[in-house]
């Protein structure tokens, strides 16, 4: 199945445009997240050679601005058939808008399965700035193999893959993308938590977004040749 990384702080090359955010495209038809803003969230989907029309299923990862932002143009050049998948704390201008362009807002609060082997976690207790916030990641299953999608990973990025564990006991974990929230942490904590995932099984990792420069860097070296270089543009098989 193709993954394809449409919104981040970086792009793969000249024909993307990057912004602070993050989206991600499973099989030209589940959009995860929408990025900051619709105009760099379209125009990449353009370079992708994407049809809005034919997307179906839009997944929030969480109330963040920088994850929504993309919805209201998104919305208006979509079917007004889409379901939109959000958590309970979903801002309820977002959730209005949603069933005013004729779409179905969904409240994921448990693990489900959204398309044919796209699943959501359920949502997950997280905190953000000494608040609590709910946020979900996108698991995609094919096989005996599985790869996980993530927004903001506000409730850590090693309990979200140990719930992702729990739901697929059995299956390998061969990817994690996303981002990881781990631009403040120190050298010490990111090399444990890099560690730490590979001890849960996380065969390859392709951190984005808000993980940070520094600890991507710590990433590449845990990783080696099992590390992803993310970027608006990146297409991946899996």
């Amino acid at each position: 199945m193709e993954l394809a990384i449409l919104y981040d702080n970086k792009a793969v090359s000249g024909s993307f445009l990057s912004g602070w955010g993050f989206s991600c495209l499973a099989r030209r038809q589940v959009l995860f997240d929408t990025g900051e803003d619709f105009e760099s969230l379209q125009h990449n989907l353009e370079a992708l050679d994407v049809d809005i029309s034919a997307l179906d299923t839009v997944v929030l990862s969480h109330n963040h601005w920088d994850h929504t932002g993309g919805l209201e143009g998104l919305l208006r050049k979509m079917d007004g058939g889409v379901r939109v998948y959000g958590c309970s704390d979903t801002d309820s201008s977002l959730i209005k808008l949603v069933r005013s362009s004729g779409g179905e807002f969904i409240e994921g609060s448990e693990p489900e399965e959204i398309s044919d082997g796209i699943y959501t976690t359920g949502q997950i207790r997280g905190s953000y700035k000494e608040s609590a916030i709910m946020e979900q990641s996108m698991v995609i299953e094919t096989g005996e193999r599985i790869a996980v999608v993530t927004g903001c990973s506000h409730p850590g990025i090693v309990n979200i893959i140990e719930r992702v564990k729990e739901i697929f006991p059995e299956e390998r974990v061969t990817l994690v993308l996303g981002g990881f929230h781990l631009k403040d942490k120190s050298p010490g904590m990111v090399y444990s938590i890099a560690e730490r995932m590979k001890e849960l099984g996380v065969e390859k990792a392709a951190p984005a977004h808000c993980t940070g420069d520094g600890a991507i860097d710590i990433f590449r070296e845990i990783y080696g040749q099992d590390f992803i270089s993310a970027g608006a543009g990146k297409v991946m098989e899996v």
